[in-house]
C-alpha cells in the first residue's frame, strides 16, 4: 500500500498544546496511513520567527491547516484529497 505523503507539526518540546495536537491526530495518522514530521521551532530562528506564538501548527504541502487546536476537518479533507491523488491508478480493474 502506498503511503500518503507526512503532514508537518510545528511545535515546542515543552508545549501542552503541542502535545494535544499530537494525541488528536493520532486517530486520523492511523485511518490514513499517514505519518507526521514533528518539527521542534526552538531549534531553527526563522521557524520561531515564523510561529513562535502559533505552536502548535499544522501542515500540508506548506498550507497551514491548523494551529493551537486539531481541526479534525480540514485535516480530513486534506488527507482525504492526499489519500486519492496516492493511490490513483494503483488498481486496476481488469473486465472478463
Amino acid at each position: 500500500m502506498k503511503r500518503v505523503a507526512p503532514l508537518t507539526l510545528y511545535g515546542r518540546a515543552w508545549c501542552h498544546l503541542c502535545d494535544d495536537m499530537r494525541a488528536a491526530l493520532e486517530p486520523l495518522l492511523a485511518e490514513f496511513g499517514a505519518q507526521v514530521v514533528v518539527i521542534d521551532v526552538d531549534t531553527d530562528p526563522l521557524l520561531e520567527a515564523r510561529y513562535n506564538e502559533l505552536v502548535p501548527v499544522l501542515v500540508c504541502d506548506g498550507v497551514e491547516l491548523c494551529h493551537y487546536h486539531l481541526d479534525a476537518a480540514r485535516v480530513r479533507t486534506a488527507l482525504a484529497a492526499r489519500f486519492v491523488a496516492a493511490h490513483s491508478g494503483s488498481t486496476h480493474l481488469g473486465s472478463n
